[in-house]
């Protein structure tokens, strides 16, 4: 009796993780949408930005899902896990900073007195 409600815990705590992992997912979609918008179809004279797509949205993604899954394993009081998971959402951030996919497009801000 007490495998099988531990394994009906489990089996709802991985369900939850699972959801957790989804939301997240949206999360960084849905924060890309706006961004990704601008650098696809309102670019400067029809001028496309592919690094929208090719490292702005695998960026935002990863990270909702990793951002996501760090708070759940808080939640539960896993805090090497949380850790290490909030370390990787810290290089997720760095590397879209590095590679300038967070920034807002070049299209979407002004280029000065020049333009």
């Amino acid at each position: 009796m007490e495998t099988e409600q531990t394994s009906r815990r489990e089996a709802a705590i991985g369900a939850a993780g699972l959801l957790t992992a989804v939301l997240g997912a949206l999360a960084g979609l849905a924060v890309w949408l706006p961004y990704g918008r601008r650098g696809m179809f309102g670019a400067f004279e029809g001028e496309r930005n592919t690094d929208v797509l090719l490292l702005g949205l695998p960026v935002l993604v990863v990270g909702g899902t990793v951002a996501a899954l760090a708070a759940f394993a808080a939640a539960r009081g896993r805090w090497r896990t949380a850790l290490g998971l909030a370390t990787a959402v810290a290089g997720l951030t760095a590397l879209g900073y590095g590679f300038d996919v967070l920034a807002a497009p070049q299209a979407a801000t002004d280029c000065g007195s020049p333009c």
